[in-house]
């Protein structure tokens, strides 16, 4: 009897042992992200970083404190955004870029050679039409992101880029008008 008492404790143990492979490869793919969550949460992360570095730059050459005030809110929500991106992407095992893409570091060069009014106007244009892309693209990954923690990041991200958003196309209308 006690032999077979060991040996269905062998068994168990066994068969337990070899279901854990099988709960770690589904804890895997329960973590996997789809093609279009990881390119959004590459564009994001590019993105992300381009508006810290962006605003940085406002900071420094804007005329306007409107346009200052601005690139500053810019470093400080994306900088807050960026690292909850980090937080998510690091549980599905997706390493983001660390870096720019050529499209964001060519605007920030272009800018870079502006100062005053010239930078004012040419950034808040730029911040204009990145936000309004941004908000379609974290609206769609908000509702239709297979991944829930991805679309959970986009959902509550995207009043944040709102509101950027609406910042944007009024700080582009006082500059416009002369304010």
């Amino acid at each position: 009897m006690k032999q077979c008492s060991s040996l269905l404790t062998g068994v168990v143990a066994a068969g337990l042992l070899a279901m854990v492979p099988a709960v770690a490869q589904n804890q895997s793919s329960a973590n996997r992200l789809t093609g279009s969550d990881t390119n959004f949460a590459t564009r994001a992360a590019q993105g992300g970083m381009a508006e810290v570095q962006l605003g940085k730059l406002a900071a420094e050459r804007a005329a306007s404190r409107d346009v200052k005030s601005f690139g500053e809110r810019m470093v400080t929500d994306h900088t807050k955004a960026n690292d909850e991106l980090k937080s998510v992407a690091a549980k599905k095992g997706l390493t983001l870029p660390t870096s720019v893409d050529a499209k964001d570091q060519a605007t920030y060069d272009r800018l870079s050679r502006l100062n005053g009014a010239a930078f004012d106007r040419a950034y808040i244009r730029d911040m204009v039409a990145d936000h309004r892309k941004d908000v379609n693209e974290f609206k769609n990954e908000a509702s239709n992101g297979a991944d829930p923690d991805m679309k959970a990041f986009a959902g509550k991200t995207l009043p944040v880029l709102q509101e950027h958003l609406q910042l944007a196309e009024n700080t582009e209308s006082k500059i416009k008008n002369g304010k």
